[in-house]
């Protein structure tokens, strides 16, 4: 590939094919997150991200490899992974005796870190711990998020989004009614997230409707709020902004009420009711040498006689 005024070119189908599977769309693909540890981590640390990669699989990239970077201060070495693999999220995990078990949730924005939340785990229940069936690979989770914090203060949103970025998976146009089985829980209270992971099952409930019971699956987190890395409003106002032809056209003369009832307005033309046909009755019929001026036409049944 050659290079000229930053922009490239391909040489071969091959990375032309490359070029434009990287290149902005309409409908942007599923994004996928890189999982990734630091130079020091824990046993702790090791298995939490393998259960998360679980739960994110296939749209997910797991590195087995240490990477000593620190997010917080360098961000550069995220860049440069994030660009070779195209993966907007990140999960970053490390372990020092300053912040021990410590968890980096973070998402980037054409290829540049957006926002980075640190969590601290204070409690960690493995996949394996838990002897329940699982919810099969690729299942696309229900978020349930619990707690005021979520919604008052602004720290929660950020994280709120993230998580929802995160773990929402990909967007479909419907969802059978056995697919909605797997559950995830968070919960802000007391200054701590709770995240728990849960299967859902269908049971007989004498209806038509079936009863449900839910099952923890795990895994199970304790986290505590730690450092933050928050993009500006205008930033995070850009990296909402969507193409114009996504945006749904207003469509004229249509209204809905409170309660959802459509309401459409129809424009007609102005009639002529001269040349309306209406019912034919024996007295307004027109009688010989009878004539209608044209002041009455249409005040029936006033009529004229004309003597001979």
């Amino acid at each position: 590939m050659t290079q000229l005024d930053s922009v490239i070119k391909p040489k071969t189908k091959r990375s032309k094919r490359f070029l434009e599977s990287r290149a902005p769309k309409l409908t942007e693909d599923v994004k996928s997150a890189m999982i990734m540890k630091g130079g020091n981590t824990s046993q702790t640390i090791t298995q939490a991200l393998k259960d998360i990669y679980s739960l994110k699989k296939p749209n997910a990239v797991l590195y087995k490899k240490k990477n000593i970077t620190r997010p917080f201060e360098d961000s550069t070495s995220l860049e440069f992974f994030s660009k070779k693999t195209d993966c907007s999220l990140f999960l970053f995990g490390s372990h020092n005796k300053k912040r021990p078990n410590n968890f980096i949730f973070g998402r980037l924005f054409d290829f540049h870190v957006l926002d980075m939340i640190e969590l601290g785990i204070e409690k960690y229940v493995s996949l394996s711990e838990i002897k329940a069936s699982k919810c099969p690979e690729g299942t696309k989770p229900m978020l349930v998020f619990a707690g005021d914090a979520f919604d008052t203060d602004n720290e929660h949103r950020r994280l709120k989004s993230l998580l929802i970025d995160f773990f929402r998976g990909p967007t479909v146009p419907a969802v059978r009614l056995a697919g909605l089985e797997h559950i995830l829980h968070f919960t802000a209270i007391d200054g701590k997230i709770y995240m728990r992971s849960y299967r859902s099952l269908l049971k007989k409930s004498g209806c038509r409707t079936p009863r449900i019971e839910l099952e923890e699956i795990g895994p199970s987190f304790d986290f505590v709020l730690r450092r933050t890395h928050l993009a500006s409003d205008d930033l995070y106002k850009l990296a909402h902004k969507q193409p114009k032809a996504l945006k749904p056209k207003k469509k004229k003369n249509i209204s809905h009420d409170a309660f959802g009832t459509k309401f459409g307005r129809v424009h007609m033309q102005k009639q002529d009711l001269s040349k309306l046909q209406t019912r034919k009755m024996k007295g307004l019929r027109k009688r010989r040498g009878e004539v209608v001026t044209k002041e009455q036409e249409g005040q029936a049944p006033k009529v004229a006689k004309v003597e001979s």
